[in-house]
């Protein structure tokens, strides 16, 4: 109550005057910050001053002047990073957070920059930060959010430094609910930044309000985490991921350039910058290695890459002139022990651990259902002491832990993404890899091992893109399982099929290369006679084969083969399988009569051993119809081939690429025995069914294709046959290279239809190419 006379000033004040408390008068936005008991009357005339009296009031006269409204100062709590030495400002990444910001006008606005350990999101939220207090804002809150206490201890201490309303000091929790009500009610610009928020749960009723209209105010948080409670509410969701490939540069040149370093960033620079997989944090410990060492990014680069170093010595803490404080190892795996805690309990050390012996570019989600995921993850789990039992992990809990290492930025989870649906950055495999003990690499390689073998598709013909995808974790495990090859019983099955798969798909110089890497890594790891480094010689002999690389595989196999019967005995079936790869050899090179000879015995082992309707029995009993074939003994041909046929369509179906390789050979025997209407009967829904189940460029559709234009040219459609000639000639040329025998065959018989046809000039163009390397004539 305001009383005027005679130039004095009566001043009331009730317990219910709400500028007394210290709220937010029109004045004052942060409140006068006096306290006032209840039943307190205060009043003043003409400088006098009363005594206090027994209903507890106080009269107080005085005869000042009133006080000047208070000064706002700008309110500062906590402390904000500088900005790296050679910081990027990533415009991209910022134009997303400024979109949204946009998006919203002045109205409050929370932004939740999500992303894994080092890849930047506090160096962003520091830098809006500085350029939010050098803009003048009135309140900056810095948080360092990995504990809720110590979101409630700064929201306390911004709760005095405003003078928020009932903010007394004494309980924190009820300061920091105070300082998220004035936050609300405030005209005052403010920025609240949450760094490193980590248990999101927990920090649920500490997120800000927007402010009232008229009100300016924004948070930032930046987490690990994802998931649905870090978006709605009216929070936006901004992905923060790596440096492009030129920020990436431009970092180590600036960072460099700063230390008059810059000659050390030489050739390999982007290299560099791709084996550190474009991440922030890395770089800049990079760099730093660098400039100590004075070594250049090329050497850098080759001790980066050596597999025996470790990340804890070429990016080292000691080298962290920017003060991130953590190991780059700790910062990449440091939300990892959050995630153990949580359900389910105890898998996510196991689930990171197996994800980080895969390919970083991407596996199946369908590898986390198998037997051998959910048997790896129940024999590794680590639950809490004082939990009860727990029975198998299920594949809906291997999921489960998927997820929640998705959901902690340790890996990323996504179905639209395919084949490849479940990534993880190369750096946090390699620390995975590098924090987990030795002594459970063998078992963790194992694991992968079974898993991939477990989904891998029966025919591959018919999902060649996740064949493809199975190829490139499989040569990653291949890359680091040693420690596994060297197990007594340690022989990889799956590394055995995909390079089945490589023959089987046509792709014979790549399975020459891979059969040559594995052979050449079972021989130093288990020796020259070991059953798996005798498996893998055979393969890469069938692979040269293959490739048309005859006087190698012949070599290699002979080899292989007096190597099984001296290990084996004479009739072991992998005696038998190297005695008919041999035969192959032999009649690839025109030694029929040795071919017929040792394939003669391997049909007659593998009647006695595996019975007559076996697949393998099949195979030999087809592989003897072609030396027949060969040697122009068509009729007997002929007698095995139609055998294999029926047998082949009883057992695998009319589709299957066995039964289509059958007729298609017996289409060719029926050419050569002059049955051309019956050959052309069997091998124009060959090539139709090889096109659309192996694909136009399969080596098998060509080999079709070329059986057709024989077929075509001995009816008279000699156009027709012509075309088809030449078409077989150029993908052949480009599948199998210009020299191989195969192609070679193909050129010559074009070279024989030109000059029958009248086409001297190709004729002639065709001949002397194929005499100039040694080819012989048409």
């Amino acid at each position: 109550m305001i009383d005027g006379s005679s130039g004095a000033v009566g001043l009331r004040v009730d317990a219910g005057d709400t500028e007394a408390q210290g709220g937010p008068g029109p004045a004052d936005a942060a409140g006068s910050g006096a306290y006032v008991a209840r039943d307190v009357s205060v009043s003043a005339d003409n400088g006098s001053v009363a005594a206090g009296r027994i209903d507890g009031s106080v009269t107080i006269n005085n005869n000042y002047p009133p006080a000047p409204a208070s000064v706002w100062r700008p309110v500062r709590v906590g402390m904000v990073p500088a900005l790296a030495s050679a910081f990027q400002p990533r415009h991209g990444l910022r134009e997303l957070v400024d979109r949204a910001r946009e998006r919203n006008g002045t109205v409050g606005l929370t932004q939740v920059l999500s992303g894994g350990g080092g890849v930047g999101k506090s160096q962003l939220a520091a830098s809006y930060a500085q350029q939010a207090h050098a803009e003048g804002v009135d309140v900056l809150v810095w948080v360092d959010a990995a504990e809720t206490s110590r979101i409630v201890a700064a929201y306390a201490e911004a709760a005095g430094k405003v003078k928020a309303l009932g903010a007394a000091g004494v309980d924190a929790e009820g300061d920091a609910a105070r300082f998220l009500e004035w936050l609300t009610v405030t005209d005052r610009s403010w920025l609240v930044v949450l760094d490193d928020l980590t248990d999101v749960e927990g920090a649920g009723p500490w997120w800000p309000r927007p402010p009232a209209a008229g009100g300016s105010g924004r948070v930032l948080a930046t987490t690990r985490r994802r998931g649905a409670l870090l978006s709605g509410a009216g929070r936006a969701l901004v992905d923060v991921g790596l440096y492009s490939k030129g920020e990436a540069l431009d970092y180590l040149r600036d960072r460099l350039g700063a230390a008059d370093a810059v000659h050390l960033l030489d050739r390999d620079a982007g290299d560099l910058t791709e084996a550190l997989g474009l991440l922030p944090l890395a770089l800049s410990h990079a760099a730093a290695y660098v400039i100590n060492e004075a070594v250049t990014s090329t050497d850098y680069l080759r001790l980066f890459t050596d597999r025996d170093s470790r990340l804890d010595v070429l990016l080292p803490t000691g080298a962290d002139t920017d003060a991130y404080g953590r190991q780059v190892t700790t910062s990449l795996l440091l939300a990892l022990d959050a995630a153990q805690r949580r359900e389910p309990v105890g898998l996510a050390v196991p689930a990171v651990r197996f994800a980080a012996r895969l390919d970083p570019a991407g596996h199946p989600l369908q590898l986390w259902t198998t037997a051998a995921v959910t048997d790896y993850l129940t024999a590794q789990r680590t639950p809490h002491p004082d939990a009860p039992a727990l029975g198998p992990v299920t594949p809906d809990q291997a999921r489960a832990a998927l997820r929640l290492l998705h959901h902690y930025a340790l890996l990323t989870s996504d179905s639209r993404d395919g084949h490849r649906a479940v990534r993880m950055h190369a750096l946090t495999a390699r620390a995975a890899r590098e924090t987990a003990p030795d002594a459970d690499a063998p078992t963790t390689y194992q694991a992968v091992a079974n898993a991939l073998a477990e989904i891998w598709p029966r025919h591959t013909h018919t999902t060649p893109d996740l064949t493809a995808v199975l190829h490139a974790n499989t040569d990653v495990l291949a890359a680091g399982a040693g420690a596994v090859l060297q197990q007594p019983d340690g022989e990889l099955a799956v590394l055995r099929e995909a390079g089945r798969t490589l023959i089987d798909a046509g792709l014979y110089a790549a399975a020459v290369t891979y059969w040559l890497r594995l052979a050449a890594d079972t021989e130093r790891l288990l020796g020259g006679q070991h059953p798996a480094t005798l498996t893998a010689r055979g393969n890469l002999a069938a692979s040269y084969t293959q490739a048309g690389r005859t006087r190698e595989a012949i070599v290699l196999q002979e080899r292989v083969l007096a190597d099984r019967e001296g290990l084996l005995g004479d009739r072991h079936l992998h005696t038998v399988t190297a005695r008919g790869d041999l035969a192959l050899a032999y009649a690839q090179a025109g030694r029929t009569a040795e071919a017929i000879a040792l394939q003669e015995r391997v049909l007659a082992d593998r009647e006695g051993l595996l019975g007559d309707g076996h697949l393998d029995t099949l195979t030999a009993r087809g592989d003897l119809a072609a030396c027949y074939w060969e040697a122009g003994r068509t009729a007997e041909a002929i007698v095995l081939q139609e055998r294999v046929l029926a047998d082949r369509e009883r057992l695998l179906g009319d589709q299957h690429p066995h039964t289509l390789t059958a007729r298609g050979d017996l289409a060719l025997s029926y050419w050569q025995a002059g049955r051309t209407g019956e050959a052309t009967d069997l091998i124009e829904p060959v090539l139709a069914d090889r096109e659309r189940l192996l694909g136009d460029q399969h080596p098998h559709t060509l080999t079709a294709r070329r059986i057709l234009a024989a077929c075509l040219w001995q009816t008279g459609r000699r156009s027709e046959a012509v075309d088809l000639m030449e078409r077989v000639f150029a993908d052949r040329e480009r599948a199998l290279g210009a020299l191989h025998p195969d192609t070679l065959a193909a050129l010559k018989t074009l070279s024989f239809a030109y000059w029958q046809t009248g086409n001297y000039s190709k004729a002639v163009d065709t001949q002397e190419w194929l005499n100039a390397r040694g080819a012989g004539t048409a």
